[in-house]
């Protein structure tokens, strides 16, 4: 695989993502646990920001302490199921922005399709982290990253919760220069184009839907 793949394999992580993967969970508590694991996926893939030392005065005296600094950060969700992981990213960084992008797949060809697209126009001056909680096929990853950069923006990182090996292939042969972050690599597709073993649509777990 020509990608760079980081398998973030926390004891909590890989607790939250079995929860997840359960059958019968219920989308409340789908939700729940995937906002608790996009918080702690957050920390792995933030770990890079860049720190200055300020000054500052506490209770007892004034000391040299470290504060994010340099580049700012912006999460994109790919719609819809992006959503269920960009609550979690904002819990741990609320100042960072929002961008949208909204893709389905083609049902026939399984080929992404754009419906919607709403970006910061300073997303250029941004470290982007593109959301989306599945890498299936890898076509959706390759469009919304494609979306990206064609607004401007140069460093960009992908992280989904589950990822198949033929999505991280097109990914990383499209855009080999994005890192990847996933919770799990799992088996394979099915011929409907769903990861397995999985964990179900992402969405339709989210919201409840069919």
């Amino acid at each position: 695989m020509s990608a760079r793949v980081t398998v973030i394999d926390h004891p909590l992580v890989q607790h939250k993502l079995t929860n997840l993967r359960r059958r019968e969970t219920p989308d409340w508590d789908f939700r729940r646990y995937l906002r608790e694991l996009a918080m702690l996926i957050a920390y792995e893939v933030l770990r890079d920001l860049p720190i200055e030392m300020v000054e500052i005065q506490t209770p007892l005296t004034r000391m040299m302490a470290p504060s994010l600094a340099g580049r700012r950060v912006c999460f994109v969700s790919v719609l819809r199921a992006g959503n269920g992981l960009l609550d979690g990213m904002l819990e741990v960084l609320p100042t960072a922005r929002v961008g949208h992008i909204g893709l389905y797949r083609d049902p026939e060809t399984l080929a992404a399709v754009e419906y919607y697209s709403k970006l910061p126009e300073d997303v250029s001056e941004r470290e982007v982290i593109v959301l989306d909680p599945m890498l299936a096929t890898g076509h959706s990853s390759v469009a919304a990253v494609s979306r990206v950069k064609d607004a401007g923006a140069t460093s960009i990182k992908y992280v989904c919760v589950l990822a198949a090996p033929e999505g991280i292939k097109t990914l990383g042969e499209g855009h080999p220069d994005v890192p990847i972050f996933t919770c799990s690599i799992d088996s394979h597709l099915n011929d409907h184009g769903y990861i397995m073993p999985g964990l179900g649509d992402a969405g339709d777990r989210i919201f409840g839907t069919k």
